[in-house]
């Protein structure tokens, strides 16, 4: 700001003797909406006492001063400046209207979480469950009012565009971290750990999927997950046996050979994204998806001849994107998990692919129910989940409050597969055979 004060007043006034008059007069215009008004009480030594004195024309010894007067008094000198603008002047800052900047500020704010509303409600969330909890907690965090509305408000834009797509009904199966985050942000690096729109949707999601909001990277990347998120195109994979997918090029050959020689294929993003056979099974045969490893491990060990595949839980993005393949070439799949509600919950989000249900009726949760013993009777614990592809399973569940895993009714599984196994309840040999 351009000094438009004598010099000699300058000097005069920035006296170190006045600075606790010019601190406390700027601390109270600051409150009073810059108007010089009331008063101001301050602790003068002899010196600063005849400086104050030779301003106002009058004697001061301290005590408390009223702004008008020295507004007066610095008017009526050769500056012709009121207080405010000397101040400015002395300081090199203006002298801020705190409540009007708190009353912006406000304002600010209360049309960042008004528009928060809307872009829930355009995008269909806006009646989820999970909405109010992740609001309540998001006003609450520091993070958000550290950067301000404006920053706020473009990060709370893109979780919300970023849960509409992962969120969906029904979901878009399939996402590498990069290709989202560039849709939704306009850069790749949008979703970044370090991002606060990373930070604000996997709160979200983390209330949405009833889980523990994530504390550490490998939570993070267990989340993404979850949503069908691949933060790499190498870690996450799915489990495939028996999977001979039809055609010449080397790849199809290399799957065909693993499937003759019995072995168990560990498929990535980066492998399904790179392998582009003809088709990826044989249409007229079914392949069969299980949420365990022991259901596969115990299939593999009796040898069966069945296609097979594993989600390992919550599918990895490389699940899905084979599971959307086999569903594209015409290929029947169909699907088994875990009678509990994350396990339907799973299951849902598998089934709205088109994939079929494989032993997931009302009929045969409560024929799992009636065959279990003390030793195997889980209490359902977590959130209920709807079960679109048979209503009757949720009520079930809910009544009869057990959880029942797959491997309780490996038996079942494993003669759909074409091979025998234990009896109802009974638990299959996974030690090695040898």
């Amino acid at each position: 700001m351009m000094d438009a004060l004598p010099p000699g007043l300058h000097a005069y006034l920035s006296d170190p003797g006045l600075a606790p008059v010019w601190a406390a007069a700027r601390a109270k215009l600051e409150r009073n909406g810059r108007e010089p008004t009331g008063t101001i009480a301050v602790d003068l030594d002899e010196h600063a006492a005849e400086h104050l004195s030779g301003l106002l024309a009058r004697s001061v010894a301290g005590g408390r001063i009223k702004l008008a007067d020295l507004d007066a008094a610095l008017r009526g000198s050769k500056g012709g400046r009121g207080l405010v603008s000397v101040l400015e002047i002395l300081d090199g800052r203006p002298v801020i209207d705190r409540r009007a900047a708190r009353d912006q500020n406000q304002a600010e704010w209360a049309g960042i979480w008004q528009r928060l509303d809307d872009a829930l409600r355009e995008v269909g969330l806006a009646g989820a469950p999970w909405v109010p909890g992740w609001i309540a907690a998001t006003q609450r965090t520091g993070s958000l009012t550290r950067v301000g509305a404006a920053a706020a408000g473009r990060a709370l834009d893109q979780a919300v565009a970023g849960l509409a797509r992962l969120l969906a009904e029904p979901a878009d199966p399939g996402w590498e971290l990069a290709a989202l985050a560039s849709q939704v942000t306009g850069t790749a690096h949008g979703f970044d750990d370090t991002t606060l729109a990373s930070s604000l949707l996997l709160r979200a999601a983390a209330l949405a999927l009833d889980r523990p909001v994530p504390e550490s990277a490998a939570d993070r990347r267990e989340l993404w997950g979850a949503l069908g998120v691949a933060t790499d195109l190498l870690s996450g994979t799915v489990l495939a046996w028996q999977l001979r997918p039809a055609g010449s090029d080397d790849w199809s050959r290399m799957l065909r050979t693993r499937a003759d020689l019995g072995l168990v294929t560990h498929l990535t993003l980066h492998e399904l994204a790179a392998a582009a056979p003809a088709a990826w099974a044989e249409p007229a045969r079914t392949v069969s998806v299980c949420e365990n490893p022991q259901v596969m491990q115990a299939a593999v060990r009796a040898g069966t001849a069945t296609p097979l595949l594993c989600l390992s839980g919550n599918p990895a993005s490389a699940g899905t994107q084979l599971l959307r393949r086999l569903i594209a070439d015409g290929v029947p799949v169909r699907y088994h998990g875990d009678f509990d509600w994350p396990g339907v919950a799973i299951a849902g989000r598998v089934i709205r692919q088109g994939i079929r249900p494989w032993r997931m009726s009302a009929g045969d949760y409560l024929a799992a129910v009636a065959d279990l013993d003390e030793s195997h009777a889980v209490p359902l614990t977590g959130r209920p989940e709807p079960t679109p592809w048979d209503p009757l399973l949720a009520a079930a569940m809910a009544e009869r409050g057990l959880a029942v895993h797959e491997e309780f009714v490996l038996a079942g599984l494993l003669a759909d597969l074409g091979v025998t196994g234990p009896g109802p309840g009974g638990r299959p040999d996974l030690r090695d055979p040898r």
